[in-house]
């Protein structure tokens, strides 16, 4: 894995993981967890660590998660999984949302 990809991993972990800990519903904490190991599931469970939790508000959080889940696909990572990890991510945000 390069240090690109690794970032890149990274990041999305660490965004999903900021999400899961701050949703306000148990049912969208668990679907964030769902896409958060779906993730690490594309890469085998070979994955970065995350890093210290972030403190951003939750849109820039799902939109750091987004692009660098965009990222992934230049570093040959399947395109459909990353479609997958994203859709269960905006289903995580419909339940966090309401």
């Amino acid at each position: 894995m390069l240090l690109a990809h690794a970032i890149a991993l990274a990041q999305a972990r660490s965004a999903i993981a900021a999400l899961a800990d701050r949703a306000t519903t148990p049912d969208a904490a668990v679907d964030y967890e769902r896409a958060l190991l779906q993730l690490d599931w594309t890469h085998h469970d070979i994955t970065p660590g995350i890093t210290p939790l972030l403190d951003d508000p939750s849109d820039v959080l799902l939109a750091i998660a987004e692009t660098a889940i965009d990222q992934l696909s230049d570093f040959g990572v399947d395109a459909l999984e990353l479609e997958l990890v994203l859709s269960m991510l905006d289903a995580a945000r419909q339940k966090d949302a309401n």
